[in-house]
């Protein structure tokens, strides 16, 4: 599959992101003294292994546990036969109890998992499954995860340097500490709003190529207005606010739709089925 208008927008962020990375090498090389080849050895292994603690983490979370093929067999069916059309290899199946119905995929083409909820299972008939599978496979066709996660390394990155270029040039006193703590959440979130801006396309993208990959749009959006009601009604979600960002429910209400991580579901149900 090939999206030219993905493809572009990541291009755009992925270099708004790498100019945020290079003002915070400069000024940690000015304030303390640190080479060049520190700073960039330093940052490549600090993104690294986030992305490997942020995919166990998201796994660990919700208690997720391989999926038996000889208890879904139906599942495992539909994923191997999606992923060879999608020309990635199958990723790991995993099920989880999380509350909600819900799902996300996390990982690469050649290494990537998908975890889906026990209360989705319960909640939504065989094509509508098929059609959140092909949804998930979609993010980790599109690299799109991936994407997230630098994302999510580089503001981490950029807002530690932000809190220390504070406290540096202060008075070390308690007031620079609560103003280097502001300060480093005002950076960090600034620069996830560039990462937000295609979180939300990429859903759009994903729900695309699920509808293709499926034949129709249809059991997809079926599926969606499903998970809205079982999310709305339920009251113990185990999902945490990083997970959220990777699920393929988690809309926000109100002002905090300004910092969405997904496009809101009735738009996404009229695309569907339009």
């Amino acid at each position: 599959m090939r999206h030219p208008s993905l493809t572009a927008r990541m291009a755009i962020v992925g270099s708004i992101l790498f100019a945020f990375y290079a003002v915070a090498a400069v000024v940690a090389m000015a304030a303390f003294s640190v080479p060049l080849w520190l700073v960039l050895v330093g940052s490549v292994l600090f993104v690294g292994v986030q992305y490997k603690i942020g995919k166990w983490a998201a796994i660990r979370s919700v208690g997720a546990e391989d999926m038996p093929e000889e208890q879904y067999p139906e599942i495992h069916r539909q994923v191997e036969a999606l992923s060879e059309e999608m020309g990635i290899d199958k990723p790991r199946l995993m099920i989880a109890r999380m509350g909600v119905p819900n799902a996300f995929a996390v990982g690469r083409k050649g290494a990537g998992t998908v975890v889906v909820s026990r209360e989705l299972l319960a909640t939504l008939d065989a094509d509508e499954v098929e059609g959140v599978l092909a949804h998930e496979l979609a993010h980790i066709a599109n690299r799109d995860v991936v994407m997230m996660v630098l994302g999510q390394g580089i503001a981490s990155i950029v807002a530690i340097v932000a809190q220390w270029a504070v406290l540096l040039t202060g008075d070390n006193d308690i007031a620079d500490f609560f103003l280097a703590i502001v300060v480093g959440q005002i950076v960090q979130m600034l620069v996830m709003l560039f990462v937000m801006a295609i979180s939300r396309y990429r859903e759009y993208v994903a729900d695309s190529d699920a509808a293709g990959a499926i034949g129709s749009g249809e059991p997809l959006a079926r599926a969606l207005e499903k998970i809205s009601r079982g999310n709305e009604r339920a009251s113990d979600s185990a999902i945490d606010e990083q997970v959220n960002a990777l699920c393929i429910f988690g809309e926000e209400r109100g002002l905090a739709r300004l910092f969405a991580t997904h496009p809101p579901m009735e738009k996404r149900i009229e695309k569907l089925r339009g």
